[in-house]
């Protein structure tokens, strides 16, 4: 489970995660929807599986890759507590198409699972890390790539780009923010698509967009997002997570981090709804979706 992000006063903090607690030893109703995935959609080019929470499944320009491989049943260090999964992996961790390389976004256990982790690194996938993530993909047995904000690596005819976000790390009480955190910009020779991993609205959304533009794609977190005393500091609401995507020039925004582990206060089918609302304000049709749990859709 994460603890609150920046410090937060004693009698918000302590009640939150009381109900974080007993929200794992009885789930709230509201997970996400999910469909049968499409073994011949999976190889969809370019095309983009959510898995669920911040895992999906992309390819583009001839390459697959992941996000945030978590297919663990709970997003925690403990098999008996931590937020436990509501819906089943999008697309079975043994059924996954050829992969050319998995972005870890930070540390936390609901986006860098170590268990995933060692079975796609048993397999030979690369992992491409912000600084400070290697040592974890090192524990089980994989090897990553580690960049800084702006530094970047070409993967085949893909150059992958660690971007600024606002959040914090640690999975402990003892290494906080010793990681660094990060979205991630994937650009090929025909499409750019925007990761932008778990953040809170910032003003570098819009620099993202102005050095790695034109983003054909922007997945944006929509949700974990309440009590804002806490979460406003390092989550986007699902407007902020719509806003943030236009503001670096984003041609389609699709919403995830949402509905598939009990993470914040919220509804756990508010997020969406409320995504899809903002988008209809803006009259944006089309360009902003949201997916079922193993649906496919191209870009």
């Amino acid at each position: 489970m994460k603890a609150p992000g920046p410090a937060a006063p004693v009698a918000i903090g302590l009640p939150f995660l009381w109900r974080r607690f007993r929200a794992t030893l009885a789930p709230r109703p509201g997970g996400a929807p999910t469909v049968p995935y499409d073994r011949e959609a999976l190889l969809k080019n370019p095309g983009v599986t959510w898995i669920g929470h911040a895992t999906l499944l992309v390819r583009m320009d001839g390459a697959g890759f992941l996000t945030d491989p978590v297919f663990s049943e709970r997003a925690s260090p403990l098999s008996f507590a931590g937020p436990r999964r509501l819906v089943p992996p999008g697309v079975p961790l043994g059924e996954l198409p050829p992969l050319a390389f998995a972005l870890l976004s930070h540390d936390h256990y609901d986006h860098a699972d170590l268990p995933s982790i060692k079975v796609l690194a048993a397999r030979g996938l690369r992992f491409i890390v912000p600084r400070g993530v290697a040592e974890l993909v090192a524990r089980v047995g994989g090897e990553a790539v580690e960049l800084g904000w702006w530094d970047s690596v070409m993967i085949g005819a893909l150059r992958v780009t660690c971007v600024p976000a606002q959040h914090f790390s640690g999975r402990t009480l003892t290494d906080r923010n010793r990681r660094l955190w990060a979205g991630w910009v994937v650009a090929g020779p025909t499409r750019r698509f925007y990761f932008a991993g778990d953040t809170a609205y910032f003003p570098g959304f819009a620099e993202i967009g102005r050095r790695l533009g034109p983003l054909h794609l922007a997945a944006v977190p929509i949700g974990a997002y309440s009590p804002r005393e806490i979460m406003s500091p390092v989550h986007t609401t699902p407007e902020e997570g719509l806003q943030a995507a236009l503001d670096a020039g984003a041609e389609r925004v699709l919403g995830m981090h949402f509905g598939t582990f009990d993470l914040a206060d919220e509804p756990l089918d508010e997020p969406p709804r409320r995504f899809l609302a903002e988008a209809a304000r803006r009259e944006l049709g089309e360009r902003a979706f949201v997916l079922k749990v193993g649906e496919t859709r191209g870009f």
